[in-house]
């Protein structure tokens, strides 16, 4: 009996380390890209491929993720919208900057994740998977954030933290509210009512995916949010999904595209779709993916007569 239960236990042992392995080793540079398509725009206007990015968690070192990114300029889209947590070294900027390349001549929008602001720090990774306690490391070093919304800025990305913005884009306008981290309850949601209401489309931009934030725009009438954040769970497990959010929303609409509020109708004026991104990144003290792949998502926004198809995860990019 006792060699039966030192047998197993070794199994269980070995397996955890195999999977502690692949989720460090393997998964946490098995980018891909996602793709979805939304029927939202007026009929017979053409579709807008929107690239969302989100939770890169940058360092210099990573190559492999850095030439992932190069990469992406090459699924041409119309418009790039980034929620965040760009960036995770002091000396990030310069090498984010050459790895968006291109992208920075397309026309995007931005707003900032509580990670772009401050140096992170080792924490015990068990606290991520236990309710929030509130605190916020906002004592440590800033990161170079304002030289990054410099560049982002020049090159003619509109920055919305809590601020608003008016894009035309193939015959379609689109009107712009995006807040800065609620993560950091930075945010302001008085900016929403200011975003123009004479558009095809209204779009709300968020980091942290917080219900009250998602609340105030599906409540201003916003067709569409993006955010990010939630790093799709990081550590899913099969047939369940994400564990957790590291915020309040529900760990069935952790990364993809949903409703807000969820299992409302496409048809409910009081609710929007919500794209949620699983993000390429983590912190560099728990560089692990566990059934969560680090991606990006080309959205498709599409007429409404077309109907609204999801397609598979497909199109990966291995590097």
């Amino acid at each position: 009996m006792r060699r039966h239960w030192i047998s197993g236990a070794a199994g269980l042992a070995a397996a955890a380390g195999l999977g502690v392995a692949y989720a460090a080793g393997v998964e946490v540079r098995n980018f891909v890209v996602r793709r979805e398509q939304i029927a939202c725009l007026p009929p017979g206007h053409p579709p807008i491929r929107v690239l969302h990015i989100s939770d890169l968690h940058l360092t210099p070192s990573q190559t492999t993720k850095i030439g992932w990114i190069r990469s992406l300029a090459g699924l041409e889209p119309d418009l790039v919208v980034d929620t965040g947590d760009n960036i995770a070294h002091r000396d990030a900027v310069p090498v984010l900057i050459d790895a968006l390349g291109e992208l920075l001549d397309v026309p995007g929008v931005f707003v900032p994740g509580s990670n772009d602001y401050f140096e992170p720090s080792l924490r015990n990774p068990v606290k991520y998977l236990l309710p929030d306690d509130g605190r916020r490391h906002t004592d440590k070093p800033m990161l170079p954030w304002p030289q990054m919304h410099e560049v982002f800025r020049r090159r003619g990305w509109h920055d919305l933290t809590n601020d608003v913005a008016t894009i035309d884009l193939l015959g379609t306008s689109l009107g712009f509210a995006g807040v800065d981290d609620p993560h950091l309850e930075r945010d302001d949601l008085n900016v929403l009512a200011e975003a123009a209401t004479d558009v095809d489309l209204r779009i709300g931009v968020t980091h942290a995916p917080y219900l009250r934030v998602l609340d105030a725009f599906a409540d201003e009438g916003f067709d569409l949010t993006f955010a990010g954040h939630t790093h799709g769970g990081q550590l899913c497990l099969p047939f369940i999904g994400a564990l957790v959010t590291n915020c309040d929303l529900d760990t069935d609409r952790a990364k993809g595209l949903h409703r807000h509020p969820a299992d409302s109708h496409p048809l409910d004026l009081n609710s929007t779709w919500l794209h949620v991104s699983a993000g390429a990144g983590t912190s560099p003290y728990a560089p692990v993916r566990f059934f969560c792949r680090p991606e990006a998502t080309l959205v498709t926004l599409a007429p409404m007569e077309v109907g609204r198809v999801r397609t598979p995860v497909r199109d990966v990019v291995n590097l």
